[in-house]
């Protein structure tokens, strides 16, 4: 005799997954919500196409979140964490300013091309609440205090010179990326990266110009010696920082005897 019962998702018919920590079992189900919206179904994100991908029951995506919001809303923070850490990396890693914007702007012009529209899809869906904003307004200002830090070192320029220059510098990535996906070609990639670039050094070279040298006689700032130590020590050889220690031993001890 044929059974009346309604038959259950694939998903609730099936034996639970090995347990896994909780914080695991987390990941295991914002990686199954990114498969969805890579494929480009983020409209089709739901708990119930979470727990079919992950091969769970539904009452178990629901320990970990409230509602489809609040996946995709995890989901964002997490990859947007993820692009934020690389791009961080590449950056430390270049030794010039110059180098630095060179490695944010490429760095972002790959992440567009290879996670696009992840973003693009995860953006619209989760939408950019108030946490979301507080931690891409504090990420933000990180990267900004990083780049300014670096041209008051390597251009001998004051903060408050260094800083609307590297707000503008840093702001026209936004754009620049969005001009990208308006056509999306590698060449296109190429030509706006060294338009970027073109802009980059122009605006560098101005503000190296616009240092003003100390005149003969007027006694060094701290941040003029501090500026002067710093790069120094960039460009200093092994020798060279001996002696230089050397010199700072020498100098602290002729002050100590003077006290």
């Amino acid at each position: 005799m044929a059974s009346s019962a309604t038959p259950l998702p694939a998903s609730e018919g099936l034996p639970e997954p090995p347990r896994l920590a909780r914080a695991d079992r987390r990941e295991d189900l914002l990686d199954a919500a990114l498969a969805l919206v890579a494929s480009g179904d983020v409209d089709g994100v739901s708990m119930e196409t979470v727990a079919d991908r992950a091969g769970v029951s539904r009452a178990l995506v629901y320990k970990h979140f409230a509602n489809r919001a609040e996946i995709l809303t995890a989901l964002y923070e997490r990859e947007s964490t993820r692009l934020h850490n690389e791009l961080s990396a590449d950056v430390v890693a270049a030794r010039t300013l110059e180098g630095m914007y060179r490695a944010l702007c490429h760095g972002s012009l790959a992440a567009a091309k290879a996670r696009g529209q992840i973003f693009e899809g995860l953006r619209s869906a989760a939408g950019m609440n108030r946490d979301l904003r507080k931690v891409q307004r504090e990420r933000d200002r990180t990267t900004a205090a990083t780049y300014v830090r670096q041209a008051v070192h390597e251009l001998g320029v004051g903060k408050a010179d260094a800083e609307p220059v590297t707000l503008l510098l840093l702001g026209a990535i936004t754009p620049m990326v969005s001009a990208w996906h308006a056509n999306p070609t590698d060449e296109y990639a190429v030509e706006l990266e060294n338009a970027y670039m073109r802009l980059v050094t122009g605006a560098l070279n101005e503000l190296r110009a616009s240092a003003k040298p100390v005149a003969a006689g007027d006694p060094p700032t701290v941040d003029d010696l501090s500026s002067w130590l710093v790069r120094r020590l960039q460009e200093a050889s092994p020798d060279q920082l001996r002696d230089l220690l050397t010199s700072v031993v020498t100098a602290m001890a002729g002050l100590q005897d003077q006290a």
